[in-house]
């Protein structure tokens, strides 16, 4: 996919009244100038010779303000003679070299109004009287010379060095009502063209879009063939084509290809269910598809596609962690509301636009943890984990809720993710890997061992599990796969350990889990936001319909995406036709009847749904029942 990229910050109208750039602190007042240094003593009858000579020595060995107050009383002695200019000079190079950039600023100023300099000398002072500025942020004084010095003919080769650094100030330095005096000083030029530029950016990022057109319009109208003017012409070329909506037309950025694409057609499959695109009587509403591949830059260049060209009103996408960033700020910049459903964690603070539909960590542990704790009343927890960003997320999030909720983490192990051997892992978490930290139990259980040995066999090794695993804990939480779980439970009998529940994530909801699980099929607990078996979801309007068009039954992905399209197509049926009217409904989404059962906003703008946990009986998977005790 390629596509001309003009990054632009556009803007969300979120707010009844029009915003403005803020007008606080500008950056051209002088920073507050410090205390001078104790005056050097000066010899009474030591003649200008003398004090310039010193004042050189004093130089050399860096001690600048003796050297200043040397030069400056040579100078002195020297009034209105060729000399005193000497080391007046003398005198300003000590002030910038020692820091004192006020006093060197108020000096150079002085010495390039009173004499007319060599080029080597003038370029010497404009550079100290310039950075000295810059040093006490004068931003805007440094800027008019800069450009003083652009324009003077003795600065030849610095012309276009001060203009990149007048650039420079305007880009990145001036507040909004310096910016504003240089827009309509035509001292600036060109550069004037260059602070409306800037100040229509500044625009952008305070949404404030009508005053963006304003300050762009201005920087084409002040110079036509500038560098910013046909920058302008570009962003209000795309802030009109952002304007324009068609309300009924929703656009989806998923990886089509590659790996995920089989899990993209399910969740393209639900989207389409979700905007009514199937059935007797289809619905107007349209569907705009952008495969990202799998990469993040075709996902942000999708989703300017699909705005500037399919003018969708809002994005579904994308599921791949690696793109949900790339999507949710690309959507942000442009002012368009998206529904992300990958479980990218704070995924929704890039903006005020972007929701999500997904089962997050967040939410699988906080509901796994009550469960364990409240139901089964478990206090002390393990916690073995792949060392990959989800297994990371996930035992941190689990150490975080148990703790909160008066529980206990008895110990943690990490393990590569691409570990086909449990063994050590296992060991170390239940304390049977390093013998010498139970010396003494191995000793007692060795002489045990060996008595038993000269009465019943020859066997000279001790056997490997001579200590006993220490299972002092309820439950070992592994946030992976069902895969792995089959590894981890039979070397968990291998090694003994067989008392501990096993909790996971919805990871586990997967067909043939009871013969993952091993001995532990009847002792496993995870959760997950539905059961395919349960008959409220298989006799639901959704699962009807699903296998009637497409021949069999949906899972999670379906949903997901069935769930963010009908949201989206019942708030525009109802009036949001909007990009900013929708992203405010969105917010607002409260017991909204979803595919499982109903739907809420948080106010961190996480679409909240009904979880469950689940475990196995004869060997399928069923949500947990409390008995309830007489």
């Amino acid at each position: 996919m390629k596509y001309i990229v003009i990054l632009i910050s556009l803007f969300v109208l979120s707010c009844t009244s029009t915003p403005v750039i803020k007008r606080g602190e500008e950056t051209a007042g002088r920073t507050q100038r410090p205390e001078p240094p104790p005056k050097t003593k000066i010899p009474a009858k030591a003649t200008p010779e003398n004090l310039f000579a010193a004042a050189r020595k004093a130089f050399d060995a860096k001690d600048f303000n003796k050297a200043y107050d040397f030069n400056m009383h040579a100078a002195e002695a020297w009034k209105g003679q060729p000399r005193e200019l000497e080391a007046l000079v003398w005198a300003d190079r000590s002030l910038f070299r020692g820091g004192r950039y006020h006093e060197s600023a108020d000096l150079s100023d002085d010495l390039l109004k009173r004499a007319k300099w060599n080029d080597q000398l003038t370029s010497e002072i404009t550079s100290y009287y310039f950075k000295s500025l810059e040093n006490i942020n004068d931003n805007y004084l440094a800027l008019t010379v800069a450009l003083s010095a652009h324009n003077n003919p003795v600065l030849v080769k610095e012309k276009e060095s001060y203009r990149l650094k007048a650039i420079e100030i305007i880009e990145s330095k001036l507040g909004v009502s310096d910016l504003e005096r240089v827009s309509r000083d035509s001292q600036f030029g060109d550069l004037r063209s260059a602070a409306a530029f800037r100040l229509g950016e500044m625009s952008l990022d305070v949404k404030d879009p009508d005053g963006a057109r304003k300050y762009f319009s201005q920087a084409i109208s002040t110079s036509e063939q500038s560098e910013w003017a046909i920058r302008s012409r570009d962003i209000l070329d795309q802030l009109e084509a952002v304007r324009r909506v068609e309300p009924r037309t929703v656009g989806v950025v998923l990886p089509m290809t590659g790996r995920s694409a089989a899990i993209s057609q399910k969740i393209l499959r639900g989207v389409q269910m979700g905007l009514g695109l199937y059935g007797n009587i289809p619905t107007s509403f349209k569907l705009a598809v952008v495969d990202s591949e799998g990469n993040p830059d075709n996902a942000r260049r999708g989703v300017e596609r699909l705005v500037k060209e399919d003018n969708v009103i809002a994005v579904i996408g994308s599921v791949l962690s690696k793109n949900a960033p790339a999507v949710a700020a690309k959507t942000s910049e442009l002012g368009v509301p998206s529904i992300n459903l990958s479980q990218k964690s704070g995924i929704t603070e890039a903006a005020p636009t972007v929701f999500r539909n997904s089962l997050t960590s967040e939410m699988q542990v906080r509901f796994l943890v009550k469960t364990a704790m409240e139901d089964f009343g478990m206090k002390r927890f393990a916690i073995l984990y792949p060392n990959d960003l989800y297994g990371i997320e996930f035992a941190n999030e689990f150490w975080d809720e148990v703790l909160a909720r008066g529980g206990t983490i008895a110990g943690a192990q990490t393990y590569s993710a691409k570990e086909t051997d449990f063994r050590y892992p296992i060991q170390r978490l239940v304390g049977t890997f390093y013998v010498e930290a139970r010396a003494d139990e191995y000793k007692l259980r060795l002489n045990e061992w060996s008595k038993a040995q000269t009465r019943k066999s020859a066997r000279i090794t001790p056997p490997d599990d001579l200590l006993p695993p220490i299972t002092d804990f309820d439950a070992i939480f592994i946030p992976d796969s069902a895969k792995a779980l089959g590894q981890i439970s039979a070397m968990l009998s291998y090694n003994g350990v067989k008392s501990p529940k096993l909790i996971g994530t919805n990871l586990w909801n997967i067909p043939g889990i009871a013969k993952r699980a091993g001995h532990f099929a009847s002792n496993i607990l995870f959760v997950d936001s539905f059961v395919g078996t349960d008959k409220t979801f298989a006799n639901s309007q959704f699962t009807k319909e699903y296998k009637m068009v497409f021949g069999e039954d949906p899972g999670i992905f379906e949903v997901q995406g069935y769930d963010a399209a009908l949201l989206l197509r019942q708030l525009v049926s109802k009036g949001h036709t909007s990009r900013e009217s929708l992203t405010r409904a969105l917010t607002g989404v409260s017991d909204f009847p979803g595919a499982i059962g109903p739907l809420s906003m948080t106010p961190d703008r996480e679409i909240l749904r009904p979880l469950v946990a689940l475990t196995l009986e004869n060997g399928n998977v069923v949500p947990f029942v409390k008995v309830k005790t007489p």
